[in-house]
């Protein structure tokens, strides 16, 4: 047989040889070992194996590594190397950091991002009851403890908790149920930004604290009610009424010692729906937590069959509610209420509700008007539209929700159009601000609604592989509902004709005499009466307490503005504008990486088999 030389070549090996081992080893010291080393050039290795011991005494000193054998001093040499290279890696590597640190500085978040951080803390301001101790607002405290326990007329009574509307202490729940729905939206189509942007956990725990208290405005626990609170403390001063309310008095709420009437309504399907469309919508951002998200489906579905039982307009009977947030009607609110629940539950029948043609009909889905396409606290159907439009895109149903469900597609083209500076629909202001409510004051709201609607509907077209749509003859791509959204995101956040922020705390100039009572009264230990505090509310001293993040009503149909606490259609922030804002600056941050959550939403809803449209009738001659 034939082993293997470890020199190159065979070595035979004969197996019939009866030589013993040691006659072999003898025989391998009689061959010339000079001749032997001539015949081919050897390596020191190979050499060390055919000197004998006293050779091997005279030849340098080897260094054993186990596998290999190398020479004492290359062995120092290699080493040495190794250790002063090393040494000289880490020493350009510490200076090469030092240099990175001063001079080339990590790439700092977005516009969008830095005020979506501050957007997010406006709430934390607006908390009412007892609050947290992480709600990391100084000069916040606890307020308001005896809501609902202390009017003897009502039914609903523990009201503690919830959030402020605006500058006031009044808990208005209708619009406070539209910002915390738009909250949830914006989490559910867009979680992994908020992840990515650190804000997860809190925007989370700012929806928590709304539906938790409107858990409260009603007997959650039944599967039928009657009764709906709609409304903590009164700011009604017609008439020159100068008893102390929540308008005529300026005070701090933690000092408030007037009375805090509840409005409770028995016939409300508006204010129904929206907080049943409030907490169904949380249950997707809490579908996690089973328990949870459960008791907030429960308390949507008493709530929407309330609303759908008992109808009427919340602000009918309330001259608070019709003064400060008159509901124009209530069947928007059976098409977005529907349409959420559908989401939460997966149950068809209230999808059937929501792309039922008479609801749409009456919700105003087939006409146009001046107003047609504006998202606001008031009217949902845009949002609804958007919201079912994605049903479409996505899942496809087919019939029998096919027609509705395209005719509110095109419909939502018909608004992506009519935001387009081509179209005439809107007018803008000189310096780009388009005027939804058409030269009225306080024209923010409206306008971080309609970015938010642009940026989402172009991520649900992106989503689809649709690389745009149509106005008329003309395409457009999603790009230009994106440059929409940003030119009027960033109009709010300075990009104006006043260089400035109307974001309290962003930028270097930002409103600083805001219409609210307690970032006006410094926190200095002096409790002011009802007309004690007016003396901050007159005063041309900048707020000293910053109220971050808060969305000012706006400017002008000018573009002008004017910073003065006294007058609220400049100055006054709300819930339901910041909820819009937050959303569409979410909608707009990062770097482009990360999309909307196609199938979160859809976690309930059974799997879609499209049913098979009816057979044509008979022919018959």
């Amino acid at each position: 047989m034939y082993g293997r030389d470890p020199w190159g070549g065979p070595l035979e090996i004969n197996a019939a040889d009866s030589a013993t081992d040691d006659d072999r080893s003898r025989n391998l010291q009689d061959y010339d070992k000079a001749a032997l080393s001539h015949s081919r050039p050897l390596d020191e290795t190979q050499q060390s194996w055919l000197l004998g011991p006293s050779e091997q005494k005279k030849k340098k000193k080897y260094v054993d590594l186990g596998c290999i054998i190398v020479s004492r001093k290359i062995f120092v040499w290699t080493v040495g190397t190794i250790i002063i290279s090393g040494v000289l890696a880490g020493f350009i590597s510490l200076i090469v950091k030092a240099v990175h640190h001063h001079h080339h500085p990590h790439v700092a978040a977005d516009n969008y991002t830095l005020a979506l951080h501050k957007a997010l803390m406006f709430f934390n301001a607006q908390r009412s009851g007892k609050l947290p101790k992480h709600n990391n607002v100084s000069w916040r405290g606890n307020s308001c403890l005896q809501d609902g326990k202390s009017d003897t007329s009502t039914v609903i009574k523990d009201l503690v908790g919830g959030y402020y509307d605006a500058g006031d202490a009044i808990k208005f729940h209708f619009p406070a149920s539209f910002a915390m729905t738009m909250l949830s939206w914006s989490v559910i189509e867009y979680s992994a930004k908020y992840e990515a942007a650190g804000e997860l956990n809190h925007v989370k725990d700012v929806i928590k604290w709304g539906a938790d208290y409107f858990l409260k405005t009603f007997n959650s626990s039944a599967d039928t009610i009657n009764t709906l609170a709609a409304q903590v403390g009164v700011g009604d001063t017609s008439g020159g009424n100068t008893s102390p309310n929540d308008h005529y008095c300026w005070m701090r709420p933690e000092d408030i010692d007037y009375a805090r009437p509840v409005s409770e309504c028995h016939s409300c399907s508006d204010l129904a729906a929206e907080m049943a469309a409030a907490l169904a919508s949380a249950s997707i951002v809490f579908k996690d937590n089973k328990a949870y998200s459960q008791k907030l489906v429960h308390g949507a579905r008493t709530l929407f069959k309330f609303a759908r039982d008992q109808r009427g307009r919340y602000s009918a009977g309330s001259s608070d509610a019709a003064i400060f947030y008159n509901s124009s009607s209530y069947w928007d609110e059976y098409v977005w209420g529907g349409a959420w629940l559908y989401y939460a539950t997966g149950n068809n029948s209230y999808l059937q509700l929501a792309t039922a043609p008479g609801l749409a009909k009456h919700a105003g889905a087939f006409w146009g008007g001046p107003d047609y396409g504006v998202f606001s606290w008031d009217n949902k159907l845009a949002g609804a539209q958007v919201l079912l439009s994605r049903l479409r895109l996505f899942l496809s149903p087919g019939y029998p929700y096919e027609e509705i469900l395209s005719t509110f597609h095109n419909q939502t083209s018909i608004v992506m159009c009519s935001f387009l500076p081509i179209f005439t629909s809107f007018n803008r202001t000189k310096g780009g601000l388009i005027q939804l409510n058409h030269g009225n004051p306080q024209p923010l709201q409206y306008v971080v609604n309609a970015a938010f609607l642009a940026a989402l509907y172009s991520d649900y077209l992106e989503a689809a592989d649709t690389p745009g749509w149509y106005c008329g003859p003309n395409f457009y791509s999603t790009d230009v509902l994106r440059d929409f959204a940003r030119t009027q995101i960033n109009y709010i956040l300075g990009n104006n004709p006043r260089k400035m922020s109307y974001i309290v705390g962003f930028g270097e100039r930002y409103p600083r005499h805001v219409h609210h009572r307690a970032a006006s009264i410094p926190k200095n230990r002096v409790r002011y009466s009802c007309t004690g505090g007016w003396r901050w509310r007159d005063t041309s001293k900048a707020d000293p307490n910053i109220l971050v993040g808060a969305m000012v009503a706006g400017p002008d149909k000018h573009d002008g503005f004017h910073d003065v606490r006294t007058n609220y259609n400049y100055t006054e922030p709300t819930l339901a504008g910041n909820a819009g804002l937050v959303a569409a600056l979410v909608a707009l941050s990062g770097d482009g990486s990360a999309k909307i959550d196609k199938n979160t939403i859809f976690s309930a809803v059974p799997p879609m088999f499209p049913n098979t449209p009816p057979p044509p009738a008979p022919w018959k001659p």
